[in-house]
Parts: structure tokens; C-alpha cells; sequence
């Protein structure tokens, strides 16, 4: 018994450090999967504040999400002036490896990733949006004056590039 308390106590620590560490840290680097937890939304809203950014919520399990993740990847390789959020907030649970995996089999690794690690998710979906229900996949793109607008199901590309566009955000 002793044992699978000093498990569990090594095991909350080390994740305690993680989110510590990561609240503090504002690029996310390549290949980290952040803990999105209370607080998250605001971070990354003051972290992008005044300038475009795209945040996708997604799932492993969403099959729609596993459809359009390579689609993302590909505006992200064919727009550098994309800032791409992506955070995983699927209903049900994953761990950490098979996000990291679809994240790496899809070239999208190297995005700002994250991934709800709070047991109470309807809390973190009520910080985002107090009416969202947690149906994947949902897009926000926030304009460089913080207006927010959400693409809810699969997001057209070609709507994203004229949004990009619009912020003045143009192709390099």
C-alpha cells in the first residue's frame, strides 16, 4: 500500500512541476504536448494577444479531427504566417503518446500542442466558452483586435487563408 502511495504522491508531484513549468513558459517547443489546465485559456489568449492565431480543438478518437489534422499540416507548411494552436480535448481521455503519435504521423508536432489534464473538463470548456458542450472539431480564429470566431465541425482551408488574409497577414 505504501508503495502505490509514494507512486501516486511521485506521480502528482512530477505533474504538478510540468504545469508549473509550462504556465511559466510561453513557446511551446517542438514536439512538447502542454497540460492544458485552469487558466490555460487565458495564457494562450494574452500570449497571442494582438496578433492572429487559429485554435483547433480536437480528438484522437473525433474521426472527422483524424480526417482534417493533415489538412492543417499542410496550410501550416503552405502559410508560415499561421499561428496554429491545436489542443486536444477529446471526450474521451487519451494519453499523452497516442496524441504526440497522431500529432507526429500528421507533421503537426511541431504546432503550439496541448492537451486537457484536468479530470474536470466541463470547467475547461466553461473558461472557453460557457455554452460549449465539448463537440469536436471547433475552431476559433481570434483577430488581432481579440474578436473571436468559431468554425464549428470541420474548417474550410480556403475560409482560413481569407481570414489570414483579412488580419493582414499575408504569405511569405
Amino acid at each position: 500500500m505504501k508503495r502505490v502511495v509514494s507512486k501516486w504522491l511521485v506521480a502528482t508531484l512530477t505533474f504538478a512541476v510540468a504545469v508549473s513549468t509550462s504556465a511559466s513558459t510561453p513557446a511551446n517547443s517542438a514536439g512538447e504536448l502542454r497540460p492544458f489546465v485552469r487558466g490555460s485559456w487565458q495564457q494562450i489568449r494574452a500570449g497571442h494577444a494582438g496578433q492572429p492565431v487559429v485554435v483547433h480543438f480536437w480528438g484522437v478518437t473525433c474521426g472527422p479531427c483524424r480526417v482534417e489534422m493533415p489538412g492543417w499540416s499542410k496550410l501550416l507548411k503552405e502559410r508560415p504566417d499561421l499561428d496554429l494552436v491545436l489542443i486536444n480535448a477529446d471526450l474521451v481521455p487519451n494519453d499523452p503518446q497516442s496524441v504526440t503519435a497522431m500529432l507526429t504521423r500528421t507533421g503537426l508536432a511541431g504546432a503550439d500542442n496541448w492537451i486537457f489534464a484536468d479530470d474536470f473538463v466541463e470547467r475547461l470548456r466553461y473558461e472557453i466558452d460557457p455554452r460549449w458542450q465539448g463537440e469536436i472539431p471547433l475552431t476559433y480564429l481570434i483577430g488581432r483586435d481579440g474578436k473571436l470566431t468559431a468554425i464549428e465541425g470541420v474548417a474550410d482551408p480556403a475560409k482560413i487563408r481569407a481570414w489570414l488574409d483579412q488580419q493582414g497577414a499575408a504569405p511569405q
